[in-house]
């Protein structure tokens, strides 16, 4: 600071580009990683979110950049990382590339990003790690450094590899022989009192603060431990008192000036399952389907007494004659983007950051909140439920919420069926990107299941049988369900598959 009040020129450890990928608008993890790389002496370059494969590239050059990294928090924001990869090698690059983000694995990384380049890549667990990484990318030992991330991820690529052959799978005909066997006796059908899609515009932000889970706030900072026992932490209790003190402060803040607007649409309609999918009709008098969800279903071998199980298996089948429901939902906290724009022209990227992990927060919030008058109110079907905020993180409610995207149902293409079923692009305000990422970013959605049984689950490794019959009943070639669903593909798919739209 003295050199530069001096008129001197600083001389900086290097200079890094940082980018959240094409069709994805989440940037929390990335502008703690600039903040960090900041104050250790590092040139940063931020290129914000929904950053195509050949801006990165133009900048990277024009740049002279260093060091290259890339965040991401959704599923398909991994094969725009491949595809980022795969451009820089063919335009012949060899700026290393760093990996970051929510979604974003060692193994994934070692899998599928760095043999799609000639560079040297790394996965970054975290921001406290960056630093470490980064000075030896750039150090005297960089060839050595390259060198032992390549071997480590050969190794890794081979556990991977010896590690899915051990999976057995099985044929989509025997999975679904095994599925859940609905019950209507045990499902406990209530019909719901809610009979019209419910909007909110302005949501009163009171109401939903009860309900806020505070520890992924802390993980959002890279502080370990639950909340509030993080506070009694001798290592990070102090800093997550201090940054716990200081979000509640813009909380008051944001509800005392109505900084923040909380908007959401639901609705529970009509439903039954009909195979693995789930048809939504326009009224009770189920003559017409309005909608159709498709789900997807376990293929891992299970134990004896263990389904294979799919979200469809949790509303009742059409031939059953039983009159089902099913829900739906999308809540959203607009203005977190303009107020961390404010701060930002400010210069004061610590609370940038920081209303945007309590807007996330308070979407996470809302959901919960929403979740809880649906069950006990308008579908009605847990009247007499008293869960305290523990109880709910630790989903003791009945019935599930799950999300497209989410272990249970990874398809995000899933998504604009649940936003066109509700409107909720007109209704709310909260719009799709082309990898369905939602914006403003502190949003969620997800469906309501109400059956007593219904849990939350990970579909896994799915066989090339299942994905072809899933393409077949979307309506979608098999080349773009396998780039949708290539986190959990079994197979490897023709080479042209993770490439085309």
């Amino acid at each position: 600071m003295e050199a530069e009040q001096a008129g001197e020129a600083r001389s900086t450890a290097g200079k890094v580009l940082l980018a959240t990928v094409k069709g994805d608008v989440h940037d929390i993890g990335k502008n703690i990683v600039g903040v960090v790389l900041a104050c250790n002496n590092y040139e940063v370059i931020d290129l914000g979110v929904m950053v195509p494969a050949q801006r990165i590239l133009d900048t990277t050059r024009s740049e002279n950049a260093d060091i290259i990294g890339l965040s991401g928090l959704i599923t398909p924001s991994l094969d725009e990382m491949v595809h980022v990869a795969s451009e820089l090698t063919r335009q012949g690059f060899e700026t290393p590339l760093v990996i970051g983000g929510a979604t974003t694995s060692r193994a994934h990384t070692a899998v599928k990003i760095a043999p799609a380049y000639a560079g040297t890549t790394v996965h970054v667990l975290d921001a406290s790690r960056s630093v470490d990484v980064l000075n030896k990318l750039l150090g005297e030992g960089k060839d050595t450094y390259a060198a032992d991330v390549a071997a480590t991820y050969e190794n890794v690529r081979e556990q991977y590899a010896a590690r899915d052959s051990a999976k057995q799978l099985i044929s989509l005909d025997t999975a679904r022989a095994n599925r859940f066997t609905f019950d209507a006796s045990e499902a406990d059908i209530h019909k719901p009192w809610l009979s019209i899609t419910k909007v909110f515009e302005d949501y009163p932000l009171g109401r939903i603060l009860p309900r806020i889970d505070w520890s992924p706030f802390f993980i959002a900072w890279e502080l370990k431990g639950r909340y509030p026992t993080i506070f009694n932490d001798p290592e990070v209790g102090a800093v997550a008192r201090q940054l716990f003190d200081e979000a509640q402060s813009l909380l008051d803040q944001v509800v005392t000036e109505k900084l923040l607007t909380a908007k959401a649409v639901l609705g529970i309609y009509p439903a039954n399952s009909a195979g693995d999918d789930i048809l939504v009709y326009s009224d009770e008098t189920r003559s017409e389907v309005c909608t159709v969800f498709h789900t997807l279903r376990q293929q891992t071998a299970k134990r004896a007494g263990q389904p294979n199980l799919a979200l469809a298996d949790y509303v009742a089948p059409a031939e059953s004659g039983v009159a089902d429901y099913i829900g739906g939902f999308v809540v959203s906290i607009h203005g977190a983007e303009a107020l961390a724009a404010k701060y930002e022209a400010e210069h004061d990227d610590y609370n940038a950051i920081l209303v945007k992990a309590v807007a996330d927060r308070l979407a996470e919030a809302f959901a919960e909140h929403l979740h809880e008058l649906v069950r006990k109110g308008w579908w009605g079907y847990a009247e007499g439920e008293d869960l305290s905020n523990d109880e709910l993180v630790r989903e003791r409610y009945r019935g599930v919420r799950p999300a497209p995207g989410y272990p249970a149902q990874p398809d995000h293409t899933e998504k604009p069926v649940l936003f066109d079923l509700l409107n909720a692009s007109e209704a709310i305000g909260v719009t799709l990107t082309e990898s369905n990422a939602m914006r403003p970013a502190a949003s969620v959605s997800g469906l309501y299941l109400a059956h007593p049984a219904a849990r939350y689950f990970a579909v896994g490794k799915l066989q090339r049988d299942q994905v072809a019959d899933y393409a077949k009943r979307k309506g979608m070639s098999l080349a773009e369900a396998e780039r949708w669903l290539a986190p959990n593909l079994g197979y490897t798919p023709e080479p042209r598959a993770l490439t085309e739209a």
